[in-house]
């Protein structure tokens, strides 16, 4: 039996989204150096945890 790779498994949200706020969320992002996936990870955490927006 092959044994799956213990360790982080991503997967690919599509979601729709205003152009405008895509647009300057990037721009923050790259701004501050960090990667959009970055962000959107640690935001759905902290919605995990406290269960606010």
């Amino acid at each position: 039996m092959a044994a799956t790779a213990k360790g982080v498994r991503k997967m690919k949200l599509d979601y729709n989204v205003d152009r405008t706020t895509y647009d300057a969320f990037i721009k923050i992002c790259v701004r501050k150096g960090y990667t959009p996936s970055t962000v959107v990870e640690g935001l759905m955490k902290k919605y995990i945890e406290t269960g606010k927006i």
